[in-house]
């Protein structure tokens, strides 16, 4: 490109990418780039939006698995989320790994002070994709207590699924019947990921009003899948902070991870990291 076109290259660029919904992501840091806070700032700012965070907890982790975690005070996660609400606000709010039953109950608390009426996305993190733990099973039944009823959304993996409900999910009609156990729980609506079900063909149930959808598609050969629980959280998170039905932010969501996924950039030896940047160099 001439140099002398490269200022009004730019400034389409800026035009096309005006940042439209603010979302506050509560989460836990990944060192390695690849998911928590890291993919969902990437994830939210490819979708147009302007990211905010409130780290729970540091890790220390590559590919291959998480290899340190060092806890944030309650205290300090409180403040940021509330610096973050007071001053920027926010349009939606994403919550990803929490780690404890006062983390719990402080995220909980400040909501429920601050944020009040905001679509709130809450993806129930406990285990690693190298399977680390991230959430104190004691802390399995607070989430449920005090975050299910905030929550638009909650977006379990089959899993966590499994942890929250006490039931085995095997296939599809135990995905449908575990829907109906976190419906019972206080969910208000649940994308369900059936990623860990083996086979080719993929589904994902999303229940809501009453009905469930299921979203179908091929599973892509890759072990370039760390932080698609994230991904997948926060590309909703900015749907609804863009005034999204939920639906249509669920499959814009669905759309971007299978493109990340596609085009990943194949770092690391064990489970690589996705390509957030596919809708800005796409």
């Amino acid at each position: 490109m001439p140099p002398r076109c490269l200022g009004a290259w730019v400034r389409r660029l800026i035009s096309l990418m005006q940042m439209r919904g603010r979302v506050l992501v509560v989460a836990g840091s990944d060192s390695g780039g690849g998911a928590g806070v890291q993919a969902d700032i990437k994830t939210v700012t490819a979708l147009g939006g302007y990211a905010m965070t409130a780290i729970t907890a540091l890790t220390a982790q590559d590919t291959h698995g998480v290899h340190g975690v060092m806890p944030v005070p309650p205290a300090f996660i409180a403040q940021q989320m509330r610096l973050c609400l007071a001053d920027i606000g926010a349009d939606a709010i994403k919550i990803g790994m929490l780690g404890d039953v006062a983390t719990v109950d402080v995220v909980a608390d400040v909501l429920a002070d601050g944020a009040q009426g905001l679509p709130l996305v809450l993806d129930p993190v406990m285990v690693a994709k190298g399977g680390a733990s991230l959430l104190a099973i004691e802390a399995v039944a607070r989430l449920r207590a005090r975050l299910f009823p905030l929550a638009a959304l909650i977006t379990p993996n089959l899993p966590e699924a499994e942890l929250l409900t006490g039931m085995p999910i095997t296939d599809e009609p135990s995905m449908r019947a575990a829907v109906g156990v976190l419906l019972g729980q206080g969910a208000r609506a649940v994308l369900l990921k059936g990623g860990h079900l083996p086979g080719d063909a993929l589904v994902d149930l999303l229940a809501v009003d009453g009905e469930i959808t299921a979203f179908r598609s091929q599973r892509i050969a890759t072990r370039h899948t760390h932080g698609t629980g994230c991904t997948l959280s926060s590309a909703v998170a900015v749907g609804l902070a863009q005034q999204m039905a939920l639906a249509d932010a669920v499959t814009r969501a669905r759309d971007y991870v299978r493109m990340a996924i596609e085009t990943a950039p194949g770092y690391g030896g064990g489970h690589g990291p996705l390509n957030h940047a596919v809708t800005l160099v796409s």
